[in-house]
């Protein structure tokens, strides 16, 4: 198959995705954005009133950052460990195995409809988050780069936990047990400087550590890890999340009945 083939498999893909997630919004969309204004109400609002300023900044200010990267992992992981496993469930992946579509044009397919979803979620939350405070934004860049960077990460995640999942309950191990604690462990609403010395070096090894204060750098102009430290441990894990996934595809140990 040429280029143009690739292209218009890779659309396909991708095209089916986004109607699968856009068909039952009301449980897709909808159920995430109102888990997250409940954040907004209760941690901003209620207790942030009580707990003042943090880093520097208002706390509903210093939280809403991470509740929206919060969003866009949830719904970019979700959206393609689900869609993956069933279609390995339902024994479609081997017919996309054994067609001319290369498994590099599989694999983006699949990612790039978990980023759609993610994005998609996370701007939902945004303009949710303006009811509850100005967003000012300080860098464009650097706040645009660090959501897709995040979005693609945790697609790529959900991707190698769809491969090795060999029932749905396997599928809701990683994001109870691993990727819950992450997001909580990770800045989402406190700054990393309160924790002892210990606690901060361990939050090091956590990715979402410097997904979320690079994407609040973006957007505050403050972050408890340096921005070009963030960037590179994200490029590192598009890289490894990227050739693993790509690997587990191509051996389809896995994958084939």
């Amino acid at each position: 198959m040429n280029i143009l083939g690739q292209w218009i498999a890779f659309k396909t893909i991708v095209y089916r995705e986004i109607r699968r997630f856009l068909r039952i919004w009301v449980q897709t969309l909808v159920p995430p954005a109102i888990t997250i204004a409940l954040y907004f109400v209760i941690f901003g609002s209620l207790i942030g009133s009580r707990i003042g300023e943090m880093g520097g900044f208002d706390y509903m200010q210093f939280v809403v950052p991470g509740l929206i990267m919060m969003a866009i992992i949830q719904n970019s992981y979700g959206n393609v460990v689900s869609s993956f496993f069933g279609t390995k469930f339902q024994r479609n992946i081997e017919e996309m195995l054994v067609s001319p579509v290369k498994d590099i044009t599989i694999l983006l397919g699949f990612v790039v409809g978990g980023m759609v979803r993610g994005l998609l979620v996370g701007g939902i939350v945004t303009l949710l988050a303006l009811f509850f405070t100005d967003l000012n934004v300080h860098n464009w860049w650097v706040t645009i780069s660090m959501v897709f960077l995040t979005a693609l990460v945790f697609s790529l995640a959900g991707f190698i936990n769809a491969i090795f999942a060999e029932s749905f309950d396997d599928i809701s191990i990683i994001p109870t047990f691993v990727l819950t604690p992450m997001i909580y462990l990770g800045g989402v609403f406190y700054s990393v400087d309160l924790l002892p010395n210990f606690w901060a070096n361990v939050s090091l090894i956590n990715p979402i550590l410097y997904m979320v204060n690079g994407f609040r750098f973006g957007i505050l102009g403050a972050s408890d890890v340096g921005l070009l430290h963030a960037y590179i441990m994200l490029i590192l894990f598009v890289v490894v999340g990227f050739s693993t996934s790509l690997y587990l595809l191509t051996r389809a140990e896995k994958l084939r009945s």
